[in-house]
C-alpha cells in the first residue's frame, strides 16, 4: 500500500546527496518559516513544461523565508536521464533556485508517499503538512495555466491563514520504481491522475 502523508503529518527526516556534492538533512533548512519539499526529475514533460512555472514561485517566496527542495526518487533503470549525472547537467545548465537532491533508494518517495513527477508538500514552520499537491493546474504547458495552488496556499500560509485548499491531485508522471518490491510501472506509465 502506498501512503501519502496527510495535513498536520510531521516531514519525515532524510538525507540525501545533492548535485553541489553536498549532502542535505530535513534539519539544514531549519532556518526556512516554510519548507516545500517536491518530487521532480529530469525527463518528465510536465516538470519541463512547469519547471519556470515553480522557479518564478520559488524566487517570489524566497524573501519571506520560503526554501524549495527538489528532490529525484527516478529509477534512472527506466529513465537514463533521471540518473546523477544528469542530474548535475540539468542544474547546471539551468540554475534553478533550489537545491537538487538524489533519492537514489527511493526511501525518501516512500516516506512521503510522493506519486507523480511534480508533487509538492509544503510544511509550516513547525514541519507539519499544510499543502500536498499540485503547483499549478496545467503543468504540461505553462501558457494555458489558470489556476496556481502553490502560490495561493503559500501567500495564504505568509498571511497567517489556513491554507483554503489544502489537498489537490498532484499532476504528472509516475514515480518510476526500481524493482518488484516496489510500485514499479513501466515507462509508458506517463499518466494523469
Amino acid at each position: 500500500m502506498h501512503y501519502t502523508l496527510q495535513i498536520y503529518d510531521q516531514a519525515p527526516d532524510f538525507n540525501l546527496k545533492a548535485t553541489d556534492g553536498k549532502s542535505y538533512k530535513l534539519s539544514s533548512f531549519s532556518e526556512a518559516a516554510i519548507l516545500v519539499v517536491f518530487f521532480t526529475c529530469n525527463h518528465c514533460p510536465y516538470v519541463l513544461g512547469s519547471d519556470e512555472e515553480t522557479r518564478k514561485t520559488a524566487d517570489y517566496f524566497q524573501p519571506e523565508g520560503v526554501r524549495f527542495v527538489a528532490i529525484n526518487s527516478n529509477s534512472p533503470n527506466t529513465y537514463s536521464e533521471d540518473s546523477f549525472e544528469n542530474m548535475v547537467s540539468r542544474m547546471n545548465e539551468n540554475h534553478f533556485p533550489w537545491l537538487y537532491l538524489y533519492d537514489e533508494m527511493q526511501e525518501v518517495a516512500l516516506a512521503y508517499g510522493a506519486l507523480k513527477t511534480p508533487h509538492f508538500f509544503v510544511f509550516n514552520e513547525g514541519r507539519k503538512l499544510v499543502y500536498n499537491g499540485r503547483a499549478v493546474d496545467q503543468p504540461r504547458d505553462a501558457s494555458k495555466i489558470t489556476v496556481n495552488d502553490l502560490d495561493r496556499a503559500l501567500s495564504e500560509l505568509l498571511a497567517g491563514r489556513e491554507v483554503s485548499i489544502p489537498v489537490t491531485n498532484p499532476i504528472g508522471c509516475s514515480i518510476k520504481w526500481e524493482g518488484k518490491d516496489r510500485k514499479w510501472m513501466p515507462p509508458e506509465a506517463c499518466d494523469l491522475v
